[in-house]
C-alpha cells in the first residue's frame, strides 16, 4: 500500500465528509487553485490523478470515437417516455465509463449533458439541444435520463450528468453579451421549473451556468446558482461555467476590469469549476486571492463540491466496492444498444399527417421513388457522436422491400461553373478547384444543393466530396460531410447579373482566382473591403485572390424533373426533405425563419403533382412552417436526426411495421408573425408556446397521429394524500385502442383554473404516460399528480401559491385534441390585497410596458424604460409597471429606491392607467458616472427619494411611469 493510500481521504468506508475534510487540509494553496480549472491537474503526492473535467453526451457519448447515436434531444422528448430516456441514459453512462477505462485522465466522466434550456421561440440556433417548450415534459424526461446516465447505487455514479445551460438561454444572437429580462413569474413557473425536477426528482449532481446575463448580471455570477439551485434545490454537487466564460465576462459583458475580479465573482456566486485556459485560470485565482477578493476557504468550498463529486465516481478508492468499475469497453456500441437506437428512432416518430396513405400495403408496391436530398444522408451534428454507421432512408427502404424496384433521385440539380471570360472550373491534384481554358481539362460537375437563406453547397460529382475551405486559403472538393465550428463548405451566391453571379464563402468573402503553383485556383479574395479573407501560407506564398470573380452557373441535369419523373413511373413517392444540423440554425446561429428552403418546397410540390401517392418525411432540428405543403401531401411524417437507425425506423413507420405514435414537444407555428422579438422572454405577456398562445397553429402541442384510433371514457380526479405524505391529485382516465393495430398511445393531462387572480395558461400540462394497447384492449391510466403542480408564484408575497379554485382537469391526445374533461374544486388559498404601505420590490409588478429588468446589487432586480438601441425598443412606448388589487388607503407619500441608469429622469406616479390620474412625480438625480446596461453596476448610486401624492387618489390600480434614465429597485407608501 502506498502511503497516500492510508489517509483517510482514501478509506470509503468512512463518512464523505470526513474523507473531504482529510483531502482538503492536506491540499496546499497552489494545488487548491489548480484544482479549479476543469482540466484538473494531477496531485501525485496524495495520488490524486489529473481529470477531465467536460465532454458532451447530448445524445450518447460524443467527440471520443465510435459510440452509439441515438435521435437528437428534441426528437428523444418526442417519444415523451420517461422509461425509455433511463434506458438511453444508462447505455450514455455504460460508454462513457468505457472510454474512462481506456484513458481515465483524459475521458471524464462529468459530462455535459442534457440541455434543459426551455425552447419557448422556435428560431433558436440550438432547438435540436432541447427537450422541447414545456417544463414539466422537459423537466420530467431530462430528469429520467440523468437517472439513467448516473445510475441507481446508493452511493456510487456510473458518471455524472451536467445540467445546461442555466438559464434563459434561448438565443444565439449576441450570446456572448446579452441580458435576457425575466420577471418572477417567468423565472419561477417557466424558466426555473424545467431544472427544478432534474435536480430535485432526476439527482443531477452538476451544471453548466450559460452565456447569457439574466436581469443585467452574467449567468455566472447569478445569484440563482446559490440561493436556489444549492439552497432551496440543495444540490449536493458542483457548478461549471460554460467554455470561456470566465474570460468573457471581462472581454464580452465588460462586466469586469480583469479576471481576477471575474474569478472571484464566479466563486462566490457558486461556480465551482471554471472552463478556460488553464494558465488563465489559476493565474486570475492567484490574483484574486493576492488582492484579497478571494479567500481560501472561497478555494475549498469549490474543492468540497468537486470531489464529493469526484469520490462518489470511485476515484480515491481502494475498496474494489465500485459496481461500475467492471464496466468492460466491449459495451462501446454493443449490439443492444444499437437496438436501442432503432427503439429510439422509431419511437420519436411524429405522423403529422395522414390522410390514409399509411401504412403502407408493401404487397402492392412494385416500383418506389426514393425521392430528395435527405433521402441518402444520415447527418450527424456538433455534438453527436461518431457513428459506428449509418442507415439512410433509402438504405432502410430498400433493406425492407426487398421485392420491389426502388429508384433514387435526390432533386439537385447538377450545375457546372465558367468564368465570364470562358475558363471552366475543374477538380485538379488532391480536389484543388482550378480554372482551366474550355477544353483544357474535364469541367467539373457539382451536386447543387441550396439550403435556403443564401447558404448552398457544392459536391463534386467524380468524387462525391463537397468544396470546402481549406487551411491552405483554397478550395479543395475533399469534404466527405458538412461540418465543423466554421462550416466552410457553405458558399453564397450573389443574385446573376448578366447571366453570372459572385460566388461567396460561407462568411461572405467574395471569391476569385489565385495564382498558386502555375494555376488559377479558386480562393477568397485577400484584403477584401468586405471583411477580408482568412487566408494562410502554404509554401511561402498567401494564396489569395486579388479581385473577385463572377461565374456562369449551367445547369447540366434538372434535378426536380428528374425526381418528378421518377416519381411519375412510380408507384409511390417518399419525399425526405429537412435541414443540415451545420447550415442555417446551430450554436452562433438563429434560424432566419420557419419555412423549409424554397427549393425542397418546390420538388415536394411538383413530385405531388406528379404522384399524389407521395409520402412526405421532414427530418429536422426544429418545427417547421409547412405552407402550402400542409395541404398538397396525403402523408406526412416528421423526426429529428435520429441517428444510426434512422433508415430503418423510417421505413418501418412507413410500412406499418412498427405503429407510430410520437408526439410534439413543440408548437408548430403558421408563420414567424406568430412570434415576438427573439430577446423577448416573456412567454405570458407575448402570449407564446401552447400555454398561451391564442391564434391558429399549424399544429398543436403535444400533437401526433396513430395508425389506430383511440377512446378516451371515464375520467375521475380526486384529491388525495401521495405516498410522500403531500396532497396529490389522483386522476383516472380509461383509454381504449378502437382499431385493429397495436399502437403505443400517449396519454396527456392538462390542467386549466377556470377563475384567478392572475393571467393562467390557457392549458398546462400535468402529467403524462406513454402506454401500449393491443386491438380492442382497455386500460385505466392512473396518474398521482402533486397538488403543487397547480400552483402559480405569487409576486405579492414572493412565493408559491395554490389558489382556491374551480378547476378543469383534462385527458387528450394532444393540447388541442381533449377527449374527456373533468371539473373540480381545489380548496388552497385566496391572495389578499397588496399592502403597498410595506417594502415592495419593483420586479413584483402585475402588469407592465416597455421596461427591462436590470441588475441592482442592493439585491433582486432594478426595473427600467427600455431605452433606443435595445432590442426591444419601440417609438413613442411608453414605459410603466402596474401594482393592481392594492388594499392600501390614505397614502400621503410615495418612497422609493431609485437609481438614474445612463441618464437622469422621473417616476411619475399614476392611478387607473398609464395615463391616468398623476398623483405625484419623482425625480431621479444622474449619477456622477454613467452606467450603460451590460456593464459593472457598482459605480450606480441607489438613493432614496419621497415626493407626496395628491390625497384621496383612487390606488386600488397603482402604475409607475418612467421617464429617462429612471430605475427603481424598490418602493412603499406612506399612509
Amino acid at each position: 500500500m502506498k502511503e497516500y493510500e492510508q489517509y483517510p481521504m482514501w478509506d470509503a468506508a468512512l463518512p464523505l465528509e470526513q474523507r473531504l475534510d482529510d483531502l482538503i487540509k492536506r491540499l496546499t494553496i497552489e494545488e487548491k487553485i489548480s484544482l479549479i480549472p476543469t482540466r484538473e491537474a494531477a496531485v501525485p503526492r496524495l495520488g490524486i490523478p489529473a481529470y477531465n473535467v467536460g465532454g458532451e453526451a447530448a445524445h450518447g457519448v460524443a467527440w471520443k470515437g465510435e459510440a452509439t447515436v441515438f435521435p437528437q434531444p428534441l426528437g428523444l422528448s418526442s417519444t415523451w417516455n420517461t422509461v425509455l430516456m433511463r434506458e438511453i441514459g444508462s447505455v450514455i453512462g455504460d460508454e462513457a465509463r468505457a472510454y474512462h477505462h481506456r484513458e481515465p485522465e483524459r475521458h471524464g466522466l462529468t459530462l455535459w449533458a442534457p440541455t434543459v434550456d426551455l425552447e419557448r421561440d422556435p428560431r433558436w440556433g440550438r432547438t435540436e439541444e432541447g427537450y422541447g417548450e414545456d417544463p414539466v415534459l422537459t423537466g420530467e424526461m431530462s430528469a429520467a435520463l440523468v437517472q439513467g446516465m448516473q445510475g441507481n447505487h446508493s452511493f456510487y455514479l456510473k458518471m455524472v450528468a451536467t445540467l445546461k445551460h442555466f438559464f434563459a438561454n434561448n438565443n444565439e444572437k449576441d450570446r456572448l453579451n446579452c441580458s435576457s429580462s425575466i420577471d418572477p413569474r417567468n423565472l419561477r413557473e417557466y424558466y426555473l421549473k424545467a431544472f427544478e425536477t432534474p435536480f430535485v426528482e432526476g439527482g443531477a449532481l452538476s451544471m453548466m451556468t450559460a452565456y447569457n446575463s439574466i436581469n443585467g448580471t452574467p449567468a455566472i455570477e447569478s445569484p440563482y446558482v446559490n440561493d436556489v439551485v444549492k439552497g432551496e434545490w440543495a444540490m449536493p454537487g458542483f457548478i461549471v461555467c460554460d467554455g470561456g466564460d470566465l474570460s468573457q465576462t471581462v472581454n464580452y459583458h465588460g462586466y469586469h476590469a480583469t479576471h481576477a475580479e471575474s474569478a472571484a465573482g464566479a466563486l462566490k456566486a457558486g461556480v465551482d469549476c471554471l472552463t478556460d485556459e488553464v494558465d488563465l485560470v489559476v493565474a486570475a485565482l492567484q490574483e484574486a486571492l493576492d488582492r484579497d477578493l478571494l479567500k481560501e476557504e472561497d478555494l475549498d468550498r469549490a474543492i468540497r463540491n468537486i470531489f464529493g463529486v469526484r469520490m462518489r465516481l470511485g476515484q480515491l478508492d481502494r475498496s474494489g466496492l465500485n459496481p461500475y468499475a467492471s464496466i468492460p469497453e466491449s459495451v462501446l456500441c454493443a449490439p443492444e444498444h444499437a437496438k436501442l437506437s432503432y427503439r429510439a428512432a422509431a419511437e420519436s416518430i411524429v405522423l403529422l399527417k395522414n390522410d390514409g396513405l399509411l401504412p403502407l400495403k408493401s404487397d402492392a408496391l412494385r416500383k418506389v421513388s426514393v425521392i430528395g436530398p435527405l433521402a441518402d444522408a444520415v447527418f450527424t451534428d456538433w455534438y453527436s457522436g461518431t457513428l459506428p454507421y449509418r442507415i439512410t432512408v433509402l438504405d432502410g427502404l430498400r433493406n425492407r422491400l426487398t421485392d420491389a424496384e426502388i429508384l433514387y433521385e435526390d432533386g439537385n440539380d447538377r450545375i457546372s461553373l465558367q468564368t465570364q471570360e470562358g475558363q471552366v472550373l475543374s477538380i485538379g491534384d488532391e480536389g484543388t478547384v482550378v480554372a482551366v481554358p474550355e477544353g483544357g481539362a474535364e469541367k467539373a460537375a457539382f451536386v447543387h444543393q441550396d439550403w435556403g437563406w443564401g447558404s448552398h453547397t457544392l459536391r463534386s460529382v467524380n468524387n462525391n466530396r463537397y468544396i470546402t475551405l481549406t487551411e491552405q486559403g483554397k478550395y479543395q472538393a475533399i469534404a466527405p460531410e458538412i461540418g465543423g465550428w466554421f462550416v466552410k463548405e457553405v458558399v453564397q451566391f450573389d443574385p446573376e447579373i448578366d447571366n453570372s453571379s459572385l460566388l461567396r464563402t460561407w462568411n461572405g468573402i467574395p471569391l476569385g482566382l489565385a495564382e498558386h503553383q502555375g494555376k488559377h485556383v479558386l480562393a477568397p479574395v485577400a484584403d477584401s473591403s468586405e471583411g477580408g479573407a482568412v487566408v494562410s501560407k502554404a509554401n511561402d506564398l498567401v494564396i489569395g485572390a486579388k479581385e473577385p470573380v463572377r461565374l456562369v452557373k449551367h445547369v447540366e441535369i434538372d434535378g426536380i424533373k428528374r425526381a418528378a419523373a421518377s416519381a411519375k413511373a412510380s408507384d409511390l413517392s417518399v419525399v425526405v426533405v429537412g435541414n443540415s444540423p451545420y447550415i442555417n440554425g446551430k450554436e452562433e446561429i438563429d434560424r432566419p425563419g420557419l419555412t423549409l428552403p424554397s427549393e425542397q418546397v418546390r420538388l415536394v410540390k411538383e413530385v405531388c403533382k406528379a404522384n399524389p401517392n407521395t409520402v412526405v418525411v421532414i427530418v429536422g432540428s426544429y418545427p417547421f412552417a409547412l405552407q402550402e405543403l400542409k395541404d398538397i401531401a396525403p402523408a406526412i411524417v416528421y423526426l429529428t436526426h435520429a441517428g444510426q437507425e434512422l433508415g430503418h425506423a423510417v421505413a418501418d413507420v412507413l410500412l406499418g411495421t412498427h405503429a407510430p405514435a410520437g408526439r410534439l414537444n413543440m408548437t408548430w407555428y403558421e408563420d414567424e408573425s406568430q412570434l415576438p422579438d427573439i430577446m423577448d422572454y416573456d412567454i405570458i405577456n407575448n402570449s407564446t408556446t401552447y400555454m398561451y398562445h391564442e391564434g391558429p397553429v399549424l399544429y398543436p402541442f403535444g400533437h401526433g397521429l396513430t395508425y389506430s384510433p383511440f377512446e378516451y371514457n371515464a375520467i375521475d380526479a380526486q384529491r388525495t394524500k401521495g405516498v410522500s405524505g403531500a396532497d396529490v391529485l389522483k386522476v383516472e382516465v380509461q383509454v381504449r385502442n378502437a382499431g385493429d393495430v397495436a399502437s403505443d398511445e400517449v396519454v396527456q393531462i392538462y390542467g386549466r383554473p377556470q377563475t384567478s387572480r392572475v393571467k393562467r395558461p390557457l392549458k398546462q400540462l400535468i402529467g403524462f404516460k406513454r402506454i401500449h394497447l393491443t386491438p380492442g384492449e382497455v386500460q385505466t391510466v392512473s396518474f398521482e399528480i402533486p397538488v403543487q403542480k397547480l400552483a402559480f408564484w405569487d409576486v405579492t408575497r414572493d412565493r408559491y401559491c395554490v389558489e382556491t379554485a374551480t378547476w378543469s382537469i383534462m385527458a387528450g391526445r394532444s393540447s388541442e385534441d381533449i377527449r374527456q374533461t373533468v371539473v373540480m374544486e381545489i380548496e388552497g388559498e385566496v391572495i389578499p390585497a397588496r399592502q403597498l404601505d410595506l417594502p415592495t420590490f419593483a420586479e413584483n409588478f402585475d402588469e407592465y410596458a416597455g421596461v427591462l429588468l436590470d441588475e441592482c446589487l442592493e439585491g433582486r432586480s432594478a426595473v427600467r424604460a427600455v431605452v433606443s438601441g435595445e432590442p426591444l425598443y419601440k417609438e413613442d412606448q411608453l414605459s410603466w409597471i402596474a401594482f393592481l388589487n392594492n388594499g392600501t388607503q390614505g397614502a400621503h407619500t410615495f418612497e422609493a429606491r431609485v437609481a438614474a441608469f445612463g441618464k437622469g429622469g422621473e417616476l411619475q406616479i399614476r392611478s387607473g392607467g398609464p395615463a391616468g390620474a398623476l398623483l405625484g412625480i419623482c425625480p431621479v438625480p444622474m449619477n456622477d458616472s454613467e452606467s450603460t446596461p451590460g456593464q459593472d453596476r457598482s459605480d450606480i448610486q441607489w438613493t432614496t427619494v419621497q415626493c407626496p401624492l395628491q390625497p384621496e387618489q383612487e390606488l386600488e390600480r397603482l402604475y409607475i411611469v418612467f421617464q429617462g434614465g429612471a430605475a427603481i429597485q424598490q418602493f412603499r407608501l406612506k399612509c
